[in-house]
């Protein structure tokens, strides 16, 4: 094959050792047969050989010469490879199988390059269909490239001493300040229980409309990027004017409405100067596309990773996401399984932790008891499957009156402007709740402790 005349990569050599190995060693098969296909091979004959070898190995019967030539009789197509010379010959090419994994992964490497000259043709096609949507050319492209990469080799069983020994090469305290290490969520309590954001965790937040998921995140985003940590938001549902308007309530501890309406008194205009100061210093950026799946996402956070860094990822919120596939076959809890495992392929893939907020089902709200429940996760399952810690937000002046509190809870105090961050899943540790005291009004969660010292209150001095 001929593309503007130059040869497409390929390694005949190598291929003749592999199939010459396996015609010495049956068993060798087993050394290639989780990452290595027939159509990575460059001749047919080659190509017809692993694939007879392949199937063999399937039914559990001898790999070797004899074998071969019979299966390939039995298809008619012992000619076609070019008779038993052929298999004679590659014999010859190796005097033993032990190297049958390196002259695989040479096979493999040269057909990744030639998948990549076709991808690049690919790639060129877009370009010259001058879609007027930039982004959604721009998309294509970059899905055609990670499919490349997302179909390089599984990793196999590895020994576990390989994976002991940096632990012993590296001390405890270069560990701790590597670029591997968790991210604070400027919530001791739960720091403690998960031992901060862990990389490439994809950690769900859920709780009902207006209960403070967004604002939870926020400040979540707010106390990572205050800790130098690059953030990015993925915000569906709200304007970026809507989140910084958010940030800056927070920040300057001004109410929200009085902040929109510009109702200010001039310490708290003092206050709002400070805050955008703050503020803009931090690393964090805010993409608020509302329609865009997965795959666009995680094609922005690479192109913000490789240029300024990413080391926390926020998705506000999963049931607004684009499957990209517009197939009417599955349905909205299918796509959202789908949706939910490529979130945490993007947090494997990039190495940093996914917070997902999701709503949750109604059924809360005609129960008794008011908290959250593993079933209440929205439309699919795979979420609570797919995550690595799942997290409720429950507050319940959010679901009972003070009336009726009082009538039911004699001697109680109401617990307005406290919430508890509900741990319920927790795939490398304990499940726990951690209380925390809120204030709907400025847009602020803090530990308990905070909030007395600081008297939490929409009244400035």
């Amino acid at each position: 094959m001929v593309l503007s005349d130059k040869l497409f990569p390929h390694d005949i050599s190598a291929e003749e050792s592999v199939i010459g190995s396996l015609l010495l060693d049956g068993l060798s098969f087993t050394k290639i047969a989780s990452f290595l296909e027939p159509e990575h091979f460059y001749l047919e004959p080659n190509r017809i050989i692993f694939e007879i070898a392949r199937d063999l190995f399937n039914r559990q019967e001898p790999i070797n010469q004899i074998s071969i030539a019979h299966e390939l009789e039995t298809q008619e197509k012992l000619e076609d490879v070019g008779g038993r010379a052929y298999l004679a010959k590659v014999v010859d090419v190796v005097p033993t199988s032990i190297h049958i994994k390196h002259y695989a992964n040479l096979v493999r490497r040269t057909a990744t390059m030639r998948t990549l000259i076709n991808a690049a043709e690919n790639i060129s096609e877009i370009g010259f269909d001058n879609d007027p949507d930039i982004e959604n050319a721009l998309s294509k492209a970059e899905d055609i490239i990670y499919s490349i990469r997302n179909d390089q080799p599984s990793r196999d069983f590895v020994p576990l001493r390989e994976t002991l020994t940096p632990y012993l090469e590296t001390s405890s305290s270069d560990l701790a300040d590597d670029e591997n290490r968790p991210i604070s969520s400027g919530f001791k309590l739960l720091d403690d229980l998960l031992g901060g954001l862990q990389r490439s965790d994809m950690l769900v937040l859920a709780a009902r409309p207006s209960v403070g998921k967004s604002m939870f995140a926020l400040n979540l985003a707010i106390n990572a990027a205050m800790n130098d940590q690059k953030v990015a938001i993925y915000s569906l549902e709200m304007g970026r004017e809507q989140i910084a308007t958010r940030m800056l309530a927070t920040q300057a501890r001004v109410n929200m409405h009085s902040l929109r309406m510009m109702r200010l008194s001039s310490s708290q205009e003092n206050r709002l100067v400070d805050a955008i100061g703050r503020l803009s210093d931090l690393s964090i950026f805010i993409d608020d596309s509302p329609v865009q799946g997965v795959a666009e996402m995680r094609g922005k956070a690479r192109r913000l990773q490789l240029e300024y860094g990413l080391d926390f990822i926020i998705v506000d919120y999963m049931q607004l996401i684009s499957n990209n596939k517009g197939s009417r076959e599955t349905n909205r809890a299918q796509e959202v399984s789908e949706i939910s495992r490529q979130i945490k392929a993007m947090a494997r893939d990039l190495r940093v932790p996914v917070i997902a907020i999701s709503q949750l089902s109604r059924a809360i709200e005609h129960r008794q008891s008011h908290r959250p429940l593993l079933s209440d996760l929205r439309e699919s399952g795979s979420i609570e499957q797919d995550a690595d810690v799942v997290m409720f937000i429950h507050r319940e002046e959010k679901f009972t009156t003070k009336e009726d509190w009082i009538k039911n809870n004699p001697g109680v105090p109401y617990p307005e402007g406290q919430a508890e961050i509900i741990v319920a899943k927790h795939r490398n540790g304990p499940t726990d709740t951690i209380p925390l005291a809120v204030d709907d009004s400025i847009g602020r969660f803090v530990t308990i402790d905070s909030a007395r010292n600081n008297q939490l209150s929409t009244q400035e001095n």
